[in-house]
Formats: structure tokens, sequence, C-alpha cells
């Protein structure tokens, strides 16, 4: 029932903006010419989704999800979480608590990501951006990120590793409004630039030693607490991260992204925020080797 009333969504929003034209409004903090982000499904793919979804009648209201300026729609904050519901589903089916992806099974269900990708590009592209809280942005845009990767494994399935594919982060494979846009462009360009250094134990690079891929979607109405334990998560992994009082051996995200880390101290004043260890200012630091067999 719950994809019966987001393809109904999308139909939805789909006659609305036949009828109207949509200015695209930045988003806070990041690039001024960001829009929204879609996949670019196969032309048979593409085709069926739209058949299917013409195919709905829309049984509810829609304009509280997509139109914050409405007063109500503030009322309804759970509202802002529901979108996130599909993408929830496929990752409580395909994904163990443990992090494991089962690509095998989720590649039977493209379809269902690729109507998710559509789902999130019809309800932002109607939304004033200038409006939304870092919240409701950050857990977009991890969401976003990770269902992209997701989709990206998926069109070069079966791989050993996401280096098996060339040039992985710089595939333009997404459509941002008339732009077409790649991973490394949502990571660096808009994600690092909100200045929160958790988001680094949100998003997934496919591999061992990423942060795993939660089997629940982020929501704004609870990012805080899944960013926290995400990040405490990560950290207190021995497989990741090896930490005591007097010598850590850390990931080299800790490397690759070392200022973002020093936003209120240095990189130990940030592992002291989230281990269970108190950490040394004096201790002595190292990093791992990066595993980047694929995470199934």
């Amino acid at each position: 029932m719950k994809y019966l009333i987001y393809f109904g969504f999308s139909f939805f929003l789909v006659a609305c903006s036949a009828n109207k034209t949509t200015t695209q409004v930045p988003l806070q903090n990041t690039p001024s010419t960001l829009p929204v982000v879609i996949s670019e499904p196969e032309k048979t793919q593409e085709k069926e989704l739209t058949k299917e979804t013409s195919e709905i009648v829309m049984t509810n209201t829609s304009e509280e999800l997509v139109n914050e300026s409405n007063p109500q729609a503030e009322t309804k904050e759970k509202n802002l979480d529901e979108p996130h519901t599909l993408w929830n589903a496929l990752l409580q089916k395909h994904v163990s608590d443990a992090g494991h992806v089962n690509y095998k099974t989720f590649k039977t269900e493209k379809g269902k990501l690729l109507s998710y990708i559509q789902v999130l590009n019809l309800i932002y592209s109607n939304t004033n951006f200038t409006s939304l809280s870092k919240e409701k942005t950050l857990a977009f845009w991890i969401n976003a990120y990770n269902a992209l990767t997701v989709d990206l494994i998926l069109k070069n399935y079966p791989i050993k590793s996401i280096k098996d594919i060339d040039k992985p982060w710089d595939k333009r494979f997404w459509k941002l409004g008339n732009k077409w846009f790649n991973l490394s462009d949502i990571e660096h360009e808009i994600l690092r630039k909100m200045d929160e250094p958790r988001i680094h134990f949100a998003i997934v690079c496919a591999s061992v030693s990423c942060p795993k891929l939660q089997n629940t979607a982020f929501t704004p109405s609870n990012l805080e607490t899944q960013l926290t334990n995400a990040t405490k998560e990560f950290l207190n992994d021995p497989e990741r991260n090896e930490l005591s009082v007097n010598s850590i051996k850390i990931s080299k995200i800790f490397q690759w992204f070392s200022k973002d880390f020093k936003q209120d101290g240095d990189v130990i004043d940030f592992l002291n925020q989230y281990s269970d260890v108190n950490i040394s200012a004096k201790a002595k630091k190292s990093f791992k080797d990066y595993n980047w067999n694929l995470n199934e």
C-alpha cells in the first residue's frame, strides 16, 4: 500500500508540474545552481515506471508534503519523513544489521529504487529549498547519496569492488535539474559544505572499510540521534578503528578529510566526543589500511 501511495504521489506532482512552471531555488550552504537529484534510468525502465505510475489514482493530500510555505505543513513534521519510507523498506529487505548488502536481491527490485529517486526529485523540485532546515536538507542528501551509490553498484554488478568501476565517483549518471551530477559533487560540494563532520559516517562507498550502510533511512525527525549513533558505531568498531588511551590506529577517513574534524579542536578532540575510550591528547596516531572490497 505504501508503494501505491508514493506512485500516486508521483503522478499527482507530475500533473501539477505540467500546469505550472517551477522555479528552482538553491539549497542553503550549497552551490547556487543546485536543483534536485534524479537518476537517469534506461528508457525501457522509465517507460514502464511512467506507465505504472499513471495508472494509480491519488487518494490523499500531497500539498502538505511539498509546500512548506503552508503553515499547516509545519505541524506535520512526520510527513517530512514519509518520502523516505520506500528507501527504508528497501534497506530493511536487502541490508543486514551489520551493513552487508545483498546486491543480488536488491537488483531484482531496481525499479523500486528508481521510483524512490524519482519521488525525491518530484518532492524537492516542488519545494522552496530556502525554507528547509538543516536536518531536512541533510537527510535528503544523505539518503540520496546512499541510494545513488547502490544504483551505481547495481549498474555494474557483479563486481568485487567499487574501484573496479572506472572513476566511480565521477560518473554523471544522475541529473540535477538541467545539470548532470556525480557522487563527488554531492559529497564535496553539498554535504561537506554543511559543516557536519558526522556525514562521513552516514554516507557509504560500498566498501568493507567504509562506514556500514544503515538499514534504516535517515529522517529529519531522527537525524541527530542517527548521526550520533552511526558515528559511535563506526569509531568503536575495532575492525575500523583501534582506540586506546595512548595509541590510536584509525580509519583513513580521518586522514582524507582531516580538516572536517578540526572545527572545535583536533581529531582526537573529535574522537573523544564519541569514543568509548578517553584518548590522551599525546596519543600516538597511525592509519589503518583501507579495504575496498564490496560490502556484501
